[in-house]
């Protein structure tokens, strides 16, 4: 029967062995997957759930410019947030006027 210190010994030496099949099996994973991201042209964002900025429906040329460049047009319905920001801090939405 093996001792303690016989079993621990294997027990690391298996360890050791595991964990560099792990290593080789990870670089043929993530080698695959490169392939395949460049197949379908995937990208870290798409992976992420990123998506392009929504296109702006609104026809109507742009009368605000807010603090970090967002444009606006005034028009009726829902405030960008930068607005009701401004609004909120006491400033007038007339200083933002292109």
């Amino acid at each position: 029967m093996s001792t303690y210190s016989e079993l621990m010994s294997q027990a690391k030496e298996l360890m050791a062995k595991a964990e560099q099949v792990r290593k080789e099996e990870l670089a043929s994973v993530i080698a695959d997957i490169r392939a395949k991201m460049h197949q379908y042209g995937i990208t870290v964002a798409d992976l992420e759930g990123k998506s392009k900025p929504a296109q702006s429906k609104s026809k109507a040329e742009p009368k605000y410019r807010g603090p970090n460049g967002e444009l606006w047009s005034g028009g009726p319905g829902r405030k960008p947030q930068w607005v009701r920001e401004v609004i909120d801090a006491g400033k007038s939405i007339e200083e933002y006027r292109i």
